[in-house]
């Protein structure tokens, strides 16, 4: 055969060849042909959402196989909808001083980013303890991080959904808070479990029936603390501050992990009870702090490291009777340059400090069934001579380098501010206690602060009240309200 015929026949052969390659590639649109996946949004993007898509999925490096659509939607719960992935949780907020606790998720979702106005939102990444977080529905966000805020997910549309979720996966990830690294730490005002309550106990039988509604709540927190006053005794009675052993049940119903030992009573049935009861709340696994067995061990700070947060829990009693100056069981005497030397340690730690402390009571009782408006204030120094008054030396151990101070012997909630970077909370009332004659001293405030690896994101302000029964339970919002509202009037 020619040398020209076999190159004609290679060349149709080739040409042939070709044709079919690029015409398979052109119906299939493969190859030279392919045409890569559009991204499209939706409406419901906004312009932030879509700059950061854009910039994953439509960058020159980038080659869709699929087309894809993208939509965003908000939802209340943290459930994540098919073929979506999380952009952002947005929370509630509110001044630091609002009387509000909860909004219902209507009000939620009328919410938008100005902050100008008295509510907003703002990202979780964004919370941090000048704000007040509110609750949605009565769901706190804090407490199970999948509920009470708008959780913003991206969705997305596509013949394979995993091709741009993974894309976009791998570039951003929303920095979510943990469960494993969120602290709930719970603080509680006056626990008496004697006179009235000892009457209570030999009625209903178990000390249970006094934590009954409040249990739930405090238990559920990873640190619960209670200031108790009254040892336990076998000398306990109706008209004593000393506390039947029967009691005990009621400080383990609410989950208890720390027990202050500031207050005057804790010596009433004698040193024998007073040390009987820190032995067991020992055997119990029970931290104590501003007590114990002599001045040294009562001067002990309580040092707490866990889940990532490292505090250290300081109280002091300032004259109030009951405090040990030697080898005699007692609470913890203040004085400025103990505290200065034990706030430095902690700060040279790096600890987030808390200061408990049991200054004079407000003695302003006035007939039974009227309110004692006058102890809403801080206490003032002339009604105890040269002392500081409360206001001055609160905010004194702020100046030291305490985060947060709290008044822990009124017997009925006091005011409460930020200062110098602080919170200070000059009173929270009674927990437990048995005096139902004046309204004021039926109710107390929960204060539960959250913590994210070291950082206070929230304290929150939870009041209580019980009545003739002595079932503390949580105010409802409109009591909340008006406790909050009178409080922030005495400031």
């Amino acid at each position: 055969m020619k040398k020209g015929k076999k190159f004609l026949i290679v060349l149709l052969f080739l040409l042939v060849a070709s044709a079919a390659f690029f015409g398979i590639q052109y119906f299939t649109k493969t190859g030279f042909f392919k045409i890569y996946g559009v991204v499209e949004y939706d409406a419901s993007v906004t312009a932030e959402e879509k700059t950061l898509l854009s910039n994953i999925l439509e960058s020159d490096a980038v080659r869709l196989e699929h087309d894809v659509k993208i939509s965003a939607q908000n939802l209340t719960s943290a459930d994540n909808p098919t073929s979506s992935i999380l952009y952002a949780i947005y929370l509630p907020v509110a001044n630091f001083y609002d009387i509000r606790s909860t909004i219902s998720a209507d009000e939620l979702n009328a919410l938008d980013f100005d902050q100008t106005k008295e509510t907003y939102l703002i990202k979780s990444t964004d919370l941090d303890s000048t704000v007040k977080l509110l609750a949605v529905d009565d769901n706190y966000y804090l407490d199970s991080l999948t509920s009470g805020a708008i959780f913003r997910y991206l969705t997305f549309d596509s013949r394979d959904t995993s091709e741009a979720i993974a894309l976009v996966s791998a570039s951003y990830a929303y920095e979510n808070f943990s469960n494993e690294n969120i602290l709930s730490f719970a603080q509680t005002g006056v626990t008496a479990l004697s006179r009235g309550m000892y009457s209570k106990l030999k009625k209903v039988g178990s000390a249970a029936y006094l934590a009954e509604k409040i249990q739930d709540f405090l238990s559920s927190k990873d640190l619960t603390h209670i200031s108790n006053e009254a040892s336990f005794s076998s000398s306990a009675s109706g008209s004593n501050i000393c506390s039947a052993w029967d009691m005990f049940s009621a400080i383990e119903a609410i989950g208890t992990d720390i027990v202050e030992l500031t207050g005057n009573h804790n010596n009433d049935c004698g040193a024998k009870s007073n040390l009987e009861s820190i032995a067991y709340y020992k055997e119990k696994g029970i931290m104590t702090v501003g007590g114990g067995e002599n001045a040294t061990a009562a001067a002990v700070p309580l040092e707490i490291s866990k889940k990532n947060t490292n505090i250290t829990m300081l109280a002091y009693n300032y004259s109030t009777g009951g405090y040990t100056t030697g080898n005699n069981p007692g609470a913890n005497l203040y004085s400025e340059a103990k505290a200065k030397a034990d706030i430095s340690a902690a700060k040279e730690r790096g600890d987030f400090v808390i200061v408990d402390f049991q200054y004079f009571e407000c003695y302003c009782y006035p007939t039974r069934g009227t309110e004692m408006t006058a102890c809403d204030k801080t206490i003032a120094s002339s009604e105890y001579g040269e002392y500081p008054n409360q206001e001055v030396l609160f905010k004194q151990l702020i100046d030291m380098g305490a985060n947060v101070v709290v008044g822990t012997s009124a017997h009925q909630p006091q005011t409460y501010e930020t200062y110098n970077g602080g919170e200070i909370y000059y009173g929270l009332g009674n927990l437990f206690f048995d005096q139902t004659m004046w309204p004021g001293t039926t109710r107390g405030i929960i204060l539960t602060h959250y913590f994210n690896n070291g950082k206070l994101l929230q304290t929150r302000f939870s009041p209580t009240v019980y009545d003739t029964d002595l079932q503390v339970r949580l105010m409802d919002e409109e009591e909340s309200e008006w406790l909050i509202k009178r409080l922030n009037a005495a400031r």
